[in-house]
């Protein structure tokens, strides 16, 4: 009977998923105010009852009385959130918002059917990261001064990175982790964003030979540090950051062919220096021939995504955690197994929805620091969804990245919650800018008309020219 429960609820998921996916590209579409606030409203209806079922599935299932807290304050969690940042900022993206939403939602239902004390571990981290990153909008939009600490940003990363040759400890073969205590931090998730605002700030002006020297040594040094950690997913990320955001300022093709170049010849050596990265490669060219060692985990990534089929397995009937790390890097494939092909399809257009909201927003805002900044989060973000979705499908050779707001891992989604409440400060900059204009638009408009109200000649006086 649960089975039946289970694989039927699936249909009624990929149908709702599958209209969320689609209204992320009709609010764009131009309409009027009411009719996006109702586009906007069932984006968040759907949010709470995809949440519902789910977690009234894996209740019905279990019969385990943390999960049903844990749906109960996730739900108080988001009426919170959701509220809260209509009352502290109207002029915020509720696109952006139901986003979040939404993939936190399929953490938190993929989460506590993987591992309930992980869900738990999760959940508290992201209330206390949504906590901190409350101020981080006004913070954006208020302080002009910011793009004026460009190599604060830059030695802050670099010393950030640096920490883990003093107190880091190794995991999955690369050494980019810090222990503090019951605290793991991996550093590289949170330098990413003062990468980027270094990047941006010295690239929002014009830079003279010099600087461009100094700003290309720094992020040679980032990525170096990342590859001397093993990290080598983290380094093709900020190398490909630092290569997009110069073509972006300048214009120049130079750095596209060079990151090609460069990222190629990287790739080559990293290919010969570290045993990790051959043993990453075997795996995706081969690995049925080594399937009971080096291809066991992409083997068994591609198994869970057949098995699921279109419409998936139903939660908690399949057997994701046959998959190494499912919680983490490989949970799109548990995702896909017990969700289905389609649904895991879905979630892959919200994120794109939400790159593209990235891309407008960048390309709305005026001030040239912050239109890198939109940018370089965009590229970050799209990016990072690549390497993870890439990786797990055989796509591409498994980088270890996590997927944003999905996977788990305190690290990586403090950082994305971060990155996405900057994006808001960089779109309430962008609205604010819009709406001044606008303002004196009206104002030379009505001066214009007045003056041609008094204009002799005009037709307007009531009084016969000449």
């Amino acid at each position: 009977m649960l089975n039946f429960i289970s694989r039927s609820s699936n249909y009624i998921l990929t149908i709702m998923c599958a209209i969320y996916a689609l209204s992320c590209f009709t609010v764009f579409l131009p309409t009027g105010e009411e009719s996006q606030a109702r586009r906007l409203d069932r984006q968040e209806f759907f949010v709470y009852i995809f949440h519902f079922i789910c977690f009234l599935v894996l209740i019905l299932e279990t019969l385990d009385p943390v999960i049903l807290a844990l749906y109960g304050g996730q739900f108080i969690f988001f009426k919170l959130l959701i509220a809260i940042y209509r009352r502290v900022y109207p002029d915020s993206s509720r696109i952006l918002m139901n986003h979040t939403c939404f993939l936190l939602a399929i953490s938190f239902v993929m989460l506590a059917r993987l591992s309930v004390d992980r869900a738990a571990k999760q959940f508290l981290i992201v209330m206390a990261a949504t906590v901190v990153c409350m101020i981080i909008p006004f913070f954006v939009e208020m302080a002009e001064w910011l793009s004026l600490l460009r190599w604060f940003y830059g030695v802050l990363g670099l010393l950030f990175l640096c920490t883990v040759f003093v107190i880091g400890s190794t995991k999955n073969g690369s050494t980019n982790w810090i222990s503090l205590g019951p605290v793991d931090l991996q550093p590289s998730e949170f330098v990413k964003i003062t990468f980027i605002f270094f990047i941006a700030a010295t690239l929002a002006k014009p830079p003279g030979l010099r600087v461009m020297f100094i700003t290309i040594l720094f992020a040679a040094l980032h990525v170096l540090v990342l590859v001397m950690e093993k990290d080598l997913g983290g380094a093709l990320l900020y190398f490909m950051l630092f290569a997009l955001l110069c073509y972006v300022a300048t214009g120049r093709l130079i750095y596209i062919f060079g990151g090609i170049l460069g990222g190629g010849t990287a790739s080559f050596l990293a290919f010969r220096l570290f045993s990790h990265v051959r043993t990453r490669f075997q795996a995706w060219v081969d690995p049925w021939s080594i399937i009971d060692t080096k291809g066991y985990q992409i083997a068994q990534s591609l198994f869970a995504i057949g098995t699921g089929g279109w419409f998936g397995l139903g939660l908690a009937q399949g057997r994701p955690l046959d998959i190494p790390v499912a919680d983490s890097d490989f949970i799109f494939s548990a995702i896909a197994e017990e969700l289905g092909l389609v649904f895991a399809i879905c979630i892959i257009f919200v994120y794109l929805g939400i790159f593209i909201h990235f891309i407008m927003i960048a390309m709305d805002v005026k001030e040239k620091f912050y239109k890198l900044l939109a940018f370089g989060f965009s590229i970050c973000f799209i990016m990072q969804v690549f390497l993870c979705i890439g990786g797990v499908t055989k796509f591409i050779p498994s980088t270890g990245v996590t997927l944003p707001l999905v996977s788990y891992g305190g690290s990586s989604v403090c950082s994305t919650l971060m990155i996405f409440a900057i994006m808001q400060g960089v779109f309430m900059i962008a609205y604010r800018r819009t709406e001044e204009e606008e303002v004196e638009q009206g104002e030379e408009t009505e001066k214009t008309e007045k003056t041609e109200e008094v204009t002799p000649g005009s037709g307007n006086t009531g009084k016969t020219p000449g």
